[in-house]
């Protein structure tokens, strides 16, 4: 008992040494991790909360969103916001399409019920968002994985996910400019960007030399962002000749496409004119991916609807691709919005909804290449000497105008009118009522 006794005494003592040097280890590992936060535990705020972020910088405001943040501060009841890319009517105003209301008393009507989607979406959708992309005649349907996203922004990151796991070195080239947002998805997702040659500020067109040199440089199996049409921010679209002149660089270079579609419909009025460039690859015979968004062409903006789709060489490809693109989504968001996944799906499937859309997105259309018309009139009439052509030789919601970031900051500072520093204007926010004071502030600051 006695010999039982001492050694448990011995034991005790080892433990007790152990357990100090284990804390004394846990310590000085915890205050090594916690060295550069040490800060963080001497400040308090005036809730008496110690806080964990002291050392957290403010983020800068976005280029967009922070167009519309200085709007809607400013008091004058004339004020224009033309920063938005989101449709407005000739007062102004929001629109929500005649062919959104009907579906959406259809499925109050059907009374389906508020599930939860599948990981990958709802598959009827997913299926007639490719139709509506590729066409009706696609070829090889089952070759092309395909998944439900929150909207084109959310199709876009799934892919840069993608990209960062299974083709791994692999830099995305993206037009100079782009969509500001690009930047930040690809960056987030660790996947190198390089900027290829792509708007000529002289011409106010298109530098399609610079584009094909930065191109031709770019390695095999690249990615390269291509605007399918309407290009945000410029409005300038390469033409058809020029399109099958890119397809060929590309099959030459073995480089990969990611064709961003936003405004099918929206740009020209004509969903099939829209789609030529990526129909064109897909004939050609381009493996590729596409993020198709319904934000624009259906005025669903706050429903987050799009679609990410790839193009694989067989079935049992596209197969495997998806249920990786499903795990990506798994983790992200799980599952993705429910109602407008179904007002897209009966919009597109019932054929009165689906001709009633055609007529609705032509008409958005035919109304901003009406005020591009108003406004390049409206400029010339002013005395302006400038060069106005560019307004309507570009397509889409976007006119990059060619204001330089100091005459933009005199529109918002003289005239209340809030547009993005590089000049580029959301064509959709100008009225009948308000072209004539854009043109006369434009031509204001232009000469002055």
């Amino acid at each position: 008992g006695r010999l039982f006794c001492m050694r448990t005494s011995t034991l005790a003592r080892r433990l007790r040494v152990w357990e100090h040097l284990f804390n004394q280890t846990l310590t000085q590992t915890t205050n090594r991790r916690r060295a550069p936060f040490a800060t963080m535990t001497t400040t308090k705020s005036d809730f008496g909360v110690v806080s964990m972020w002291s050392q957290v910088e403010a983020a800068p405001k976005d280029p967009i969103l922070g167009v519309s943040e200085l709007f809607h501060a400013d008091k004058d009841p004339s004020k224009m916001l033309l920063g938005t890319g989101a449709y407005r009517d000739d007062n102004g105003k929001p629109l929500v399409l005649e062919c959104v209301r009907k579906a959406e008393k259809k499925l109050i009507e059907d009374a389906k019920n508020m599930e939860y989607l599948p990981t990958q979406g709802d598959n009827q959708y997913i299926s007639r968002s490719l139709d509506l992309a590729y066409g009706k005649e696609i070829g090889n349907a089952e070759a092309i994985a395909g998944i439900q996203t929150l909207s084109g922004t959310g199709a876009c990151r799934l892919f840069a996910e993608f990209i960062a796991r299974f083709k791994k070195g692999a830099v995305c080239y993206v037009p100079d400019p782009t969509w500001s947002n690009h930047l930040n998805i690809f960056r987030d997702a660790g996947v190198e960007t390089k900027a290829y040659r792509y708007y000529k500020a002289d011409t106010r067109g298109l530098d399609f030399d610079g584009l094909k040199e930065d191109l031709g440089n770019a390695k095999e199996g690249d990615v390269v962002l291509l605007h399918a049409c309407a290009h945000n921010p410029t409005g300038v679209d390469p033409s058809e000749e020029q399109w099958l002149e890119i397809s060929k660089l590309f099959k030459d270079k073995n480089l990969f496409p990611f064709l961003d579609s936003a405004y099918q419909g929206f740009a020209s009025g004509d969903c099939d004119k829209d789609a030529f460039a990526l129909r064109m690859f897909k004939r050609d015979g381009h493996a590729m991916a596409l993020a198709q968004s319904f934000a624009k062409n259906m005025g669903l903006y706050g429903h987050r609807v799009g679609t990410l789709s790839i193009v694989c060489a067989s079935k049992e490809e596209a197969t495997v691709v998806e249920s990786q693109l499903k795990v990506i989504a798994r983790a992200m968001y799980s599952s993705p919005p429910l109602q407008g996944a179904n007002l897209v799906s009966t919009i597109l499937g019932d054929e009165k909804l689906n001709a009633l859309w055609l007529t609705e997105v032509k008409m958005m259309a035919d109304r901003i290449i009406d005020m591009r018309a108003k406004l390049r009139e409206a400029l010339e009439k002013s005395g302006s000497t400038m060069g106005w052509k560019h307004v309507t030789d570009q397509i889409g919601m976007f006119c990059y105008s060619g204001l330089t970031p100091e005459q933009v900051d005199r529109l918002k500072d003289e005239h209340h009118i809030y547009m993005t520093r590089n000049g580029r204007i959301s064509m959709a926010g100008v009225t009948s009522k308000t072209v004539e004071k854009l043109a006369q502030a434009m031509h204001a600051v232009t000469t002055s």
